[in-house]
């Protein structure tokens, strides 16, 4: 059945869809690899400040997506009703929540940032972690306008000019980083906090660029024809808000689960938490660009259910998921040949080599299930069922990988390698998990 023509079919869709998504949800990742890799010629010390601030600003970051992903589905399903005026709807008042949240999340967490001493790390990595982090959550307001647009235009199918921009940001964050973080070209020498200027900056253009497509390209004045004051809605906002919370909580029980067990490696030392900032990059990346898939996922399945497909939906969501294994295990096989090569990019400190590369195995040991369970996620976003997943994410990783990991890693005596142990039980919970849910709804 899965070699079928209609499941071909299906699978030559999804990959079309899905890989400018795959290339823009990189985008995010690659700026903390980036960040990473740099700050990581600088000393240990720096590539452990990158490793906790990142670790921080991941709970942030997460929780501003799962808001913003309420668009796509909402905007998926009327696109298959052919409803203008719901998509121009969804759009104006996705974009106010999406800002307001930003500056919220800058302002709560911004406050919060001197509490990062309570965490029991290194007095010397806490200090350069604050500020470094701090200007992250201010690019968390230009990031979440950016994510209006985006979801948005996914929603309409519409992928290539988000993966453009993406890559051009990118490439923007890696030359502001080589000139801030180093004081090159008569720029003084910021160190970390250079990288996280570069963040700030590039995020602003990627705003600035998308929202200017979306609001002057011909193709979306059937929508913009409606972004009227008239048309903001409180009620509107609220209801997205209750469907993104749900989305937001199942990440920030994923992610904070991997952030926590930074701040368990960080009990160990700086050399175990630099050695656990490369392999979670490494899986950060795979995963980022295993979720374009998931979001293709959404886009399919929901639009199928808004035009009444039901026997369509059932097949894009089970499609999704075997590509989603499938390109994980090439992942997988890429991670276990490169175990030796990777960490040399980070830092030279060889005792963090031996590590990383041990760490770097676990890693491709769980990419299939950490590629099943993001695409499943995806698939019920489509049906638009957030709730039990997130509860799903809650049991798999605070009830079950982190307590495992801290057993091996403390009790048992494994160290960092434990604690990794441990995330990999959890997500192939999780995966197993979100498998069935959707299968048991999918028919219905």
């Amino acid at each position: 059945m899965i070699f079928s023509a209609k499941y071909r079919q299906h699978y030559k869709s999804t990959f079309w869809l899905a890989y400018p998504v795959v290339l823009s949800q990189m985008g995010h990742i690659l700026v903390s690899v980036a960040d990473s890799v740099m700050a990581g010629r600088i000393g240990t010390t720096q590539l452990a400040a990158a490793s906790l601030g990142n670790s921080i600003f991941t709970i942030t970051l997460v929780f501003g997506l799962g808001i913003s992903f309420s668009i796509t589905p909402l905007v998926a399903r009327a696109d298959g009703r052919k409803n203008h005026t719901r998509i121009a709807l969804v759009l104006l008042n996705g974009l106010i929540l999406n800002t307001l949240i930003g500056v919220l999340l800058f302002g709560l967490f911004y406050g919060l940032s001197p509490l990062i001493h309570l965490l029991k790390q290194p007095e010397e990595v806490a200090a350069l972690a604050i500020p470094y982090v701090n200007i992250l959550f201010l690019s968390m307001v230009p990031l979440m306008v950016f994510q209006a647009f985006k979801q948005f235009a996914e929603g309409l199918s519409i992928t290539k000019q988000s993966m453009y921009i993406s890559i051009f940001a990118n490439v923007v964050n890696v030359g502001l980083n080589y000139v801030l973080i180093y004081g090159k070209l008569g720029f003084p020498a910021l160190g970390l906090n250079g990288a996280a200027w570069a963040t700030l900056i590039s995020r602003i253009l990627m705003a600035i660029m998308l929202a200017a497509y979306v609001l002057l390209a011909p193709r979306f004045n059937r929508y913009t024809y409606y972004l009227k004051k008239s048309s903001v809605s409180w009620a509107h906002m609220y209801s997205m808000f209750k469907l993104g919370l749900p989305i937001s909580m199942q990440m920030i029980f994923e992610m904070g689960a991997f952030s926590f067990s930074a701040v368990m490696i960080g009990w160990l030392g700086a050399r175990e938490l630099a050695a656990h900032q490369i392999a979670l990059n490494v899986a950060s990346v795979t995963y980022m660009m295993a979720s374009g898939i998931s979001a293709a996922a959404t886009i399919r399945v929901g639009k199928l259910r808004g035009a009444g497909d039901r026997h369509g939906m059932h097949e894009a969501g089970y499609s999704s998921m075997i590509l989603g294994i499938l390109f994980m295990a090439v992942a997988a096989s890429l991670i276990i040949l490169s175990k030796d090569l990777i960490p040399a990019f980070y830092v030279k400190d060889v005792s963090v080599h031996a590590l990383a590369s041990q760490l770097l195995i676990i890693a491709a040991i769980f990419q299939l299930s950490d590629g099943l369970q993001v695409v499943g996620l995806g698939a019920l976003r489509g049906l638009e069922d957030v709730k039990v997943p997130s509860m799903i994410s809650l049991l798999s990783y605070w009830l079950i990988a982190l307590p495992v990991g801290y057993a091996l890693g403390f009790w048992a005596g494994f160290g960092a390698i434990g604690v990794w142990m441990g995330l990999f039980t959890g997500l192939t919970i999780a995966a197993l998990l979100l498998f069935l849910r959707f299968k048991k709804l999918s028919p219905k």
